[in-house]
């Protein structure tokens, strides 16, 4: 199962005289990222390099900032990817120590500043939510707010018409439970509504 990270860590090496402060922490986009980076440039003006990796999906990207190619912001992202994270952003802020490591030496260095980074950082499973709404005659509504409390569902709306229509969110594992059990409970009198508007889709539910 992917994980992120529950908050960022921080780690700093020396060698050769450059000093690189390594960071990993949770990220959702590629906009949210730059901002971290442009924030790193204004806390370290003296820096040469601010090299990142960011892990998310389609949002996902390698920097090596001036570094050469290959050295920097895809050795990051892999140790990210080997480690199953999702959602993370990995930066390492470098102060030039006037001796030139060499493309092996900068790989290894970008690699062991994420790498530290990542050993002291709390990882937490990812959880996909699912929104699912559906209509229930009142004899049922007790019956189906049981399921839900029991499935950890949260309740978005509940709305009292000429039926119970009842709009939550829950995992998509605990989901993949609890709608064949709700269509078995419900013995053909629970109908799954559209996630957008709560409108009867004459559709089960994946």
């Amino acid at each position: 199962m992917p994980q992120t990270l529950a908050v960022a860590v921080n780690s700093e090496l020396i060698i050769k005289k450059s000093r690189f402060i390594g960071c990993v922490q949770p990220m959702r986009d590629r906009a949210s990222a730059q901002k971290v980076v442009a924030e790193l440039w204004a806390q370290h003006p003296g820096a040469r390099h601010v090299c990142w990796a960011l892990l998310a999906g389609g949002q996902s990207a390698a920097v090596d900032d001036g570094e050469p190619s290959g050295t920097a912001g895809r050795p990051m992202l892999d140790v990210l990817r080997h480690q199953d994270l999702e959602g993370v952003l990995a930066t390492v802020v470098r102060y030039f120590g006037g001796v030139k490591l060499g493309a092996g030496g900068l790989v290894r260095a970008y690699t062991d500043a994420v790498a530290q980074a990542l050993l002291t950082a709390t990882k937490v499973p990812i959880v996909r939510l699912k929104t699912l709404g559906c209509a229930v005659p009142y004899a049922l509504e007790g019956m189906v707010r049981r399921e839900l409390d029991a499935a950890s569902a949260s309740l978005i709306n509940v709305t009292h018409g000429s039926e119970v229509a009842l709009h939550f969110s829950l995992a998509e594992d605990a989901a993949r439970v609890l709608t064949p059990r709700l269509n078995e409970l419900g013995q053909g009198r629970l109908k799954w509504l559209d996630d957008a508007d709560l409108a009867p889709s004459g559709l089960g539910v994946d």
